[in-house]
């Protein structure tokens, strides 16, 4: 992962991990919600090109809701495994403050520092997960 990609997690990392709660609780609530058609209308034409079931679309529309947590899920842990890196207390300060869902200018007040002297904390907290992004690669491609 980049430093880019890595910086925007860290930046969504509050509310991807509000969503990913929000998305298993529905999951969670709906399970087994879902019933077929009965009677006369599961014998009826379907339209062609299309499928018109509704409770199919649905199931369509969750799997791709899974995926999309997946996605949310895998990102979040790439953050998670790589906390431990971060051993500077004002990094971990400012680590915490980002997953948290502060605002550089906000945690420029909080901590009493300028926005540009957070920014370049950051940047560090990024630079660290970056390096060990690079060598967790490498270490896979020499195992294989």
């Amino acid at each position: 992962m980049n430093k880019n990609e890595i910086s925007k997690i860290l930046r969504d990392y509050h509310w991807m991990i509000n969503e990913i709660k929000r998305q298993r609780k529905i999951l969670e609530d709906m399970n087994g919600n879902l019933t077929a058609q009965y009677g006369i209308e599961s014998t009826l034409p379907k339209p062609k090109g299309q499928n018109g079931d509704p409770i199919i679309r649905e199931v369509l529309r969750r799997e791709k809701k899974s995926k999309w947590i997946e996605k949310l899920e895998r990102k979040v842990m790439f953050i998670q495994e790589r906390m431990d890196l971060i051993i500077d207390e004002r990094e971990k300060a400012v680590l915490e403050c980002l997953l948290d869902g502060m605002s550089i200018k906000a945690i420029s007040k909080h901590m009493g520092l300028s926005e540009r002297h957070i920014f370049r904390i950051k940047n560090s907290i990024v630079d660290k997960m970056s390096e060990m992004s690079g060598m967790s690669v490498m270490s896979g491609k020499l195992c294989v």
